[in-house]
């Protein structure tokens, strides 16, 4: 997602020697070692009316090529696309109202946290997120100079697919155990719960994603609404008497640190574009810039976003 060329190559092009999705089993425990005790304290709270004043609004042409045009906070704001309910509830979303030409673009909103991270435990509470024909949301952390400082996407889906993506980006002499990484590959797993995304997630009331970035590896959790840990919600997170993660990526033969540095969170809507215009089809009817045209494909294009937290040990 951090630029077009080297996206595209790592979509496309750069899967070619090897099998088009190197994934890992989510459900393989033997991969996804005890996860250390640890303390955690309270970095950063990203919650209620000061959210939006935390994130810097990314208002260039879209890297992945899609139909949108991202808004400054300023025009985010005045045209109802980012804003925080009076509940504390931040609604990021697609223009749903504006009736368009095929091949026009929509506005939309992708926003990155003014805070950078090394290492540390995140942890999203969110109520519901955008789907549905052509869309494509991410919820994701990326450092500078892509790809070599690494980028962890959390969430990410596009059209009517119903099963979360983990993947992992990361430049040269990184590599993980049971999946191949080159320069620009991604390692990918899907979570096999139909809740993890999309229009069950939202069914659900949503649910949190919790990733933690140590030197030992990436691990990543997703709860569901009535599953989420007691812990969590009181504020003091204890990964090491969590379920196995949803997906582990461990550094037998990747050193984190070296690969994965000063992170900005980031949550995006884009639609068609690299990977949800060359998969548009199926359930989805017409074409996928038909699709961007009518306003109405977009009532479930927002997030509903309760906290993002930021731990470290």
């Amino acid at each position: 997602m951090h630029s077009f060329v080297a996206l595209f190559t790592l979509r496309f092009a750069s899967f070619l020697p090897a099998p088009l999705d190197m994934k890992v089993n989510p459900n393989r425990a033997a991969s996804a070692p005890h996860v250390r005790k640890a303390t955690y304290t309270l970095k950063d709270m990203y919650q209620g009316q000061s959210f939006l004043d935390e994130w810097d609004f990314f208002s260039q042409s879209d890297p992945t090529n899609g139909l949108v045009d991202y808004q400054t906070k300023q025009a985010a704001t005045s045209q109802g696309l980012a804003y925080v309910q009076a509940d504390g509830t931040t609604i990021l979303k697609v223009d749903n109202t504006t009736i368009l030409q095929s091949g026009q673009n929509r506005a939309s909103v992708r926003i990155s946290s003014k805070t950078q991270y090394s290492s540390g435990l995140f942890i999203a509470d969110i109520y519901s997120m955008p789907h549905g024909c052509s869309v494509w949301p991410a919820y994701w952390s990326v450092g500078p100079d892509w790809p070599n400082a690494g980028e962890i996407d959390v969430i990410e889906g596009v059209n009517q697919q119903d099963l979360n993506q983990y993947t992992l980006h990361t430049g040269s002499g990184c590599s993980l155990t049971n999946a191949q990484v080159a320069s620009g590959r991604g390692v990918r797993s899907k979570k096999p719960d139909t809740r993890s995304y999309g229009h069950n997630f939202n069914l659900a009331a949503g649910g949190v994603y919790a990733h933690l970035l140590a030197d030992d590896g990436i691990s990543i959790w997703f709860f569901s609404r009535d599953e989420i840990p007691a812990d969590i919600t009181s504020q003091s997170p204890d990964p090491s008497s969590w379920s196995t993660p949803s997906a582990f990526f461990p550094s037998t033969s990747c050193s984190i640190s070296d690969h994965f540095y000063d992170h900005s969170l980031t949550i995006d809507t884009t639609l068609c574009g690299d990977w949800a215009g060359a998969a548009y089809g199926g359930a989805c009817p017409g074409t996928c810039a038909d699709a961007v045209a009518d306003p109405s494909n977009f009532d479930s294009a927002h997030w509903a976003l309760n906290y993002i937290a930021v731990y470290q040990s």
